[in-house]
């Protein structure tokens, strides 16, 4: 299961810096492509908001 972003995202681009994969869309919400994540978690880890889990 990949990692999801909710709508508590402020659109800050702290995450994009941080994917290794590049998984993640710039948008009013940020949003992660489910088939490139591999769930290292590092995007959640660095999410200043909480808006990013499992």
């Amino acid at each position: 299961m990949a990692y999801v972003i909710g709508p508590d995202c402020v659109a800050c681009g702290t995450c994009i810096d941080e994917c290794p994969v590049g998984a993640i869309s710039e948008g009013d919400i940020y949003s992660i492509n489910p088939d490139e994540c591999t769930e290292c978690g590092t995007c959640a880890d660095a999410c200043p908001s909480g808006a990013i889990s499992l």
